[in-house]
C-alpha cells in the first residue's frame, strides 16, 4: 500500500505528508478516481479525490519522507544479496537462506536473525499492509497485531480503525461504508516488491528500504477509481522482539519512478480477471 494524514506515529517527527497503513509517519498516495469511461486509451490523470485521501491518512504511513543514512562499516555485508560484495550496487537477489516455514495471521514469521531476515520481513509486512485486508476491521486487527511491536500495534490499532472507518474517505475511494466494493466492483490494493536494501544495523535493529510499486484503484464496469499504478520507497524501522523482526516506525517516500511506457490500458473485465488469477506475494526475499 501504500491515503493522508492520521495522527502519527511520534508528533514531533512529522512533517508535511502523511499516508496509510503503518508505523506511523508517511503518506501513500492512493489513484483517485476518475470519471466516464475508466478502462481504454492512456493513462489516465488522477482526480481531486487524491488530494482528499492525502489528508485523510493511512496510519501505517505515518511521518514525512527522512534522509536515508549512508552506508558504513558492517552494513556493507548486510545487504543479504547474492554477486558483487559492493553494498552500493549489488542487486536484490535471492539470500540463500531458507524461506521461513511458519505464518501469524497469514503472514510470514519466524524470520532469521539477521539483516536478511529483517529485509525479509520488512518485504512482508509491507505487502500485508498494503493489501485489502486493512480495510476489512478483523482482517487489519490480524495484521496490525503480526506486524508491529507490540506496544507500537496497541497505538496504531484505534488510529487505524479511525482513518479506515471514515465515511469520507471510503466514499472518495469508491467502497461502500464498511469497506466493501460496491456491487459489480472488484477492489484491488496491492503492493508489488521491487528490491530491498539495508541502510544500517545492529544486532537487534535494522533500517530496512523496501521499492515497490503498488496497485489501487476498482476494477469493473462504471467504476470511477480505475486502478492505477504508483511507485514508492519506504522506510522500516525493524526492532527484534519476542524471537522475531517487527516494525517500530515507517516512513515513505515518491519513487524512483520509471519512465512509463505508451500502452493502452486493459479492459476492466481483463483487469478483474487479472487479479482473481494472479496470486500476490507470500513470501518474499
Amino acid at each position: 500500500m501504500s491515503l493522508g494524514d492520521e495522527p502519527g506515529y511520534g508528533d514531533s517527527s512529522r512533517g508535511e505528508d502523511g499516508g496509510y497503513g503503518g508505523s506511523g509517519q508517511t503518506r501513500t498516495r492512493l489513484p483517485g478516481g476518475g470519471g466516464g469511461d475508466v478502462y481504454g486509451g492512456a493513462r489516465r490523470g488522477r482526480s481531486s479525490s487524491r488530494s482528499l485521501i492525502t489528508v485523510v491518512g493511512v496510519v501505517v504511513l505515518l511521518i514525512a519522507a527522512i534522509a536515508f543514512a549512508n552506508r558504513g562499516g558492517d552494513d556493507s555485508s548486510s545487504s543479504g544479496g547474492g554477486g558483487s560484495d559492493n553494498a552500493g550496487t549489488s542487486p536484490t537477489a535471492a539470500s540463500g537462506e531458507r524461506p521461513v516455514g511458519s505464518k501469524d495471521s497469514g503472514i510470514p514469521s519466524g524470520f532469521a536473525h539477521s539483516p536478511v531476515g529483517a529485509e525479509s520481513a520488512a518485504t512482508n509486512y509491507g505487502v500485508a499492509l498494503g493489501s485489502t485486508g486493512m480495510f476489512d476491521a478483523a482482517q487489519r486487527h490480524a495484521i496490525v497485531d503480526a506486524v508491529y511491536a507490540p506496544d507500537v500495534a496497541a497505538t496504531r490499532q484505534p488510529e487505524l480503525d479511525t482513518a479506515y472507518s471514515s465515511e469520507e474517505f471510503l466514499t472518495n475511494i469508491g467502497l461502500n461504508k464498511d469497506g466493501s466494493a460496491p456491487a459489480g466492483l472488484t477492489f484491488i490494493s496491492r503492493i508489488i516488491p521491487v528490491g530491498t536494501k539495508v541502510t544500517s544495523s545492529t544486532a537487534d535493529s535494522a533500517t530496512v528500504e523496501l521499492w515497490y510499486t503498488s496497485l489501487f484503484g476498482l476494477s469493473g464496469n462504471g467504476s470511477t477509481n480505475p486502478v492505477s499504478e504508483s511507485w514508492y520507497t519506504t522506510t522500516y524501522k525493524m526492532a527484534w522482539t519476542d524471537g522475531d523482526w517487527k516494525v517500530t516506525d515507517f516512513t515513505q517516500k515518491d519513487g524512483p519512478v520509471p519512465v512509463g511506457r505508451d500502452q493502452q490500458a486493459s479492459t476492466a473485465d481483463d483487469m478483474t480477471k487479472a487479479v482473481e488469477e494472479f496470486g500476490g506475494f507470500t513470501y518474499a526475499r
